[in-house]
């Protein structure tokens, strides 16, 4: 019995409704993360790539060689 008109079918899709919207939640950010990271290993190739030729450890046709496939 129902008392005071009270009817729950609104509220019954609450519950999935939110469960979905957190899970495309976390997989957004696990996707942004995981973009992230791997932009900031080869930024951070390319940095100590950099480092190497300014101290003259590799020449300039190796530096261009290294880079292009970095960068690729």
């Amino acid at each position: 019995m129902w008392w005071n008109e009270y009817w729950p079918m609104p509220w019954m899709f609450f519950g999935p409704v939110m469960m979905l919207v957190f899970i495309a939640l976390c997989a957004t950010m696990m996707w942004l993360m995981m973009r992230g990271h791997a932009r900031g290993r080869g930024g951070e190739a390319l940095s100590i790539l950099r480092e190497r030729y300014a101290r003259g450890e590799i020449s300039q046709a190796e530096y261009e060689e290294r880079r292009r496939i970095l960068t690729a």
